[in-house]
């Protein structure tokens, strides 16, 4: 079926926009530079909703002082194809000055303490910018339902918690993380990676695809994904984990890593981002960095 797409630019645009769609209405968030993993999010809302809204803005609350944001990817075009491809109904891509009205804002949706381990402890500000940004495009937008990939697991679990503590009338819909045939989660960083790191970003998935494999064997799971990221990689390229999983404690592990891979952690916890269970659905989540890139992967298992 032939849709037609809208652009809205403007939130005046944005509500001429939003009036007209029927039905049950979809959102999926994104800060652009969108790939496979995007376009998975838009087809799953699209099999779900009536009608699907797309958002394009790279939000700058969510950036640290050394980060990427003016290096982040700006796609616009191949964006728009996606998007349509994907039969999208209209998309979102508000200017800075048009999302954050009179400059940043004063009033931040603090993410609690949740919010300050693993990326949060990483990246200190960064989940109240990212909650900021989401609750003020759900407040735009009034979707019935919000797409949101499991590869940014604590994001996904915080954003829940947020729509369930402030009474948000949305439902929030985890995705699968894609990837590529190797293993690799897709991300709109791995761009930045080269040939050798590339190689080296593998290293996340390796671990991850150890640790569940170590629960299905009922042995260790973190220790088995520490001593995978620590070796050297072999020749093969590595399966995707199955499944997916988050782990959290809080706490780096401290140590080695694959040649070109920097741990920042590994972690195994409960669906929820608690302390690992002894037995039952656990999430191991992995951080790393390759060069200057940053780079996160997690994957879901069973602790016998």
């Amino acid at each position: 079926m032939n849709r037609t797409l809208t652009v809205a630019h403007s939130r005046a645009e944005l509500a001429a926009a939003r009036a007209a769609l029927t039905g049950s209405v979809a959102v999926v968030m994104t800060m652009g530079a969108l790939h496979e993993g995007h376009a998975e999010l838009l087809r799953a809302a699209r099999g779900a909703a009536d009608q699907v809204l797309a958002t394009i803005f790279v939000n700058p609350l969510q950036f640290g002082p050394n980060e990427d944001f003016d290096r982040y990817p700006r796609t616009w075009e191949s964006d728009l194809e996606i998007v349509r491809a994907a039969g999208v109904d209209a998309v979102f891509a508000p200017t800075r000055a048009g999302m954050y009205l009179g400059g940043e804002p004063a009033v931040r949706v603090n993410p609690g303490p949740l919010g300050e381990v693993l990326e949060g402890a990483s990246r200190p500000g960064f989940f109240h910018g990212v909650l900021t940004v989401v609750l003020k495009l759900l407040q735009l937008t009034r979707p019935d339902l919000a797409f949101f990939g499991e590869k940014d697991y604590q994001q996904l679990t915080l954003i829940r918690a947020m729509v369930h503590d402030l009474d948000v009338p949305v439902q929030i819909v985890g995705v699968p993380t894609v990837r590529e045939p190797d293993g690799l989660a897709l991300s709109s960083r791995n761009r930045y990676l080269s040939p050798a790191g590339r190689g080296a970003a593998l290293a996340l998935s390796r671990a991850l695809h150890a640790g569940v494999d170590a629960a299905e064997r009922g042995t260790d799971p973190l220790a088995a994904a520490q001593a995978a990221f620590a070796a050297p990689p072999a020749p093969a390229a590595f399966a995707a984990p199955p499944g997916s999983a988050p782990g959290a404690d809080g706490t780096p592990a401290q140590l080695g890593a694959a040649p070109g891979a920097r741990l920042d952690y590994l972690v195994l916890t409960d669906p929820d981002l608690g302390p690992a269970p002894e037995s039952g659905p656990a999430r191991l989540l992995v951080a790393a960095y390759v060069g200057d890139t940053r780079l996160i992967d997690n994957a879901r298992l069973e602790i016998r």
